[in-house]
Formats: structure tokens, sequence, C-alpha cells
């Protein structure tokens, strides 16, 4: 099936496809019925009227088209056709199941960090490493990949001319583009997950996700504020996520920091 299928209950009409009704030859007043009753995804910009005109379309369905494309659309949060407007978040796209979807990715912000390493950092005078670590509550997560290299959408606060506060920074701003997200594999304890979000050693104190431990992704922009993000290589068995610093220091305790005030993850399995 097409990654842009529509809801079997619903269909999305286009441009295209109201040019092709007028085509074959239904009426204006039926053309209009179909739209005025169906999802849309017109593109309503001056240049593509003006060729629509062009193309015969009547300006009374050119009218309705126009009305429609104005009407503030339902926000989904399975519609596999990425052009429909979904709530804000990250999105697993599902293309392995007999009828493909999307699966909203619920953040979960960790609060709590946790320092490791800090007797070897003591003994060696901080030749070697001590590093923070973000807990996320949970041995796994909820929303499962069957496909090793998943397609991930992100539907940023932007996307739906609002903001929702899930990408909320904590400085008065939020995200903006995928390439402030990190994409890591987390490593699986007793109970909870844990992600590296800063070292210490003599050299001095880093904070964030350590290079080494980000796994290279690929984006490409589908429309206002809404990404497609795939992984460059295959992902082995295990538990990822995507993670955004909601600001603050490294930890508590470190080179004087205030502390990390948190980072928001977005886990999911590959199974």
């Amino acid at each position: 099936m097409s990654l842009f299928a529509t809801n079997a209950h619903a269909e999305t009409l286009s441009n295209s496809d109201v040019v092709a009704l007028l085509a074959a030859g239904l009426g204006e007043e039926a053309v209009i019925a179909k739209i005025e009753t169906s999802d849309s995804e017109y593109l309503t910009d001056t240049t593509t009227l003006l060729a629509l005109r062009d193309q015969g379309v009547p300006s009374s369905v050119i009218a309705a088209m126009v009305k429609r494309a104005t009407v503030e659309p339902d926000l989904s949060e399975d519609s596999p056709n990425p052009l429909i407007p979904h709530f804000t978040g990250v999105y697993l796209f599902d293309d392995w199941s007999s009828e493909p979807r999307m699966w909203k990715i619920d953040p979960i912000a960790s609060t709590q960090t946790k320092t490791g390493g800090i007797l070897g950092y003591a003994i060696t005078g901080g030749i070697a490493s001590a590093s923070v670590k973000a807990v996320i509550p949970g041995e796994t997560a909820r929303v499962n990949s069957s496909s090793r290299r998943p397609t991930f959408y992100i539907y940023l606060d932007s996307a739906n001319g609002g903001q929702s506060g899930t990408f909320s920074t904590g400085f008065g701003a939020s995200i903006q583009s995928p390439n402030e997200f990190s994409l890591v594999k987390l490593k699986e304890k007793k109970g909870r997950r844990e992600a590296r979000i800063g070292s210490m050693n003599i050299g001095g104190v880093k904070a964030g996700v350590m290079d080494k431990d980000q796994i290279a992704f690929v984006y490409e922009q589908v429309s206002p504020g809404v990404y497609k993000i795939q992984s460059e290589t295959e992902l082995e068995a295990g538990e990822y996520g995507f993670i955004f610093a909601l600001g603050g220091g490294v930890g508590p305790g470190i080179s004087g920091t205030a502390g990390a005030s948190g980072a928001r993850v977005f886990g999911f399995t590959v199974e």
C-alpha cells in the first residue's frame, strides 16, 4: 500500500482529484458537494489557483476548494498520510502491518540523573571520565518497531500554526529542526533505561549527548514543521530514544553546575 494511503473510512481529495472529476463529466454541483463532504489537502496559493483556472476549473469549484482548505482540519494520531495534520509529537510509521498507520510516541521527561564512574574519576585525579546519565522509567518502550530501519515523522510545535509546548526547550523557545534531536541506543537496566547526557574528566565538562553515542539519521521536510526521519543504517534489537535537553547543567555536583533540569525522551523498541 502507498505511503500516502488514506483511511478506509475517509477519502482525501487533492487538486488533481478535482480536475479528474470535472474531466470525467461530473457537473459543478456534484463536484462541489464532493469537496464539501471530503477531507482535503488542496494547494490554494495564487499560482496554483491560476493554473486551475487555465485547466478549465470553474470559479465556483475553485471557491469551494479555497473555502474547504481554510477549514481547521481534525488532528490525527494514526493516519498513515503524513500530510494529514497530526497532533504535535514523534510518530513511528508502521508500514509492516496489513494496514499502515502512525504510532504516536509519548515523551517521557527524565528529571532524575545518576553519576557513573565517579570512583575511577577520583582515583585517577580526573584522567578517567565520570558520566552523567538520564534515567528513564520502565525497562521497555510502549511503541515497538518490526523494522530494523524504521521511519519516523516529527510534527513540531509549528506544524499546525500553534505552540503545544511539547518541544519547548525551557528557554522560551522551541525546537525548529530535527538537528536538535539526538538518536541514541538506551542502556537497559532493571526497571529503567539510561542515556548518557554528560561527562567530565581532567580536560573539562561536556553537557549533552556524547558524539560517539549518537546514531546518525537523515531527514527531509515534507511540509512546514513536519519532517520524515530515518536512521542511516539498520538498528540492532534493543531500546532507543530521540532525546532533546530541556536545559540546565550537566548534573548535580559537577564543576559547580546547577544540575540538569532534565531531558525529554521519545522511546521506542526495535524488535
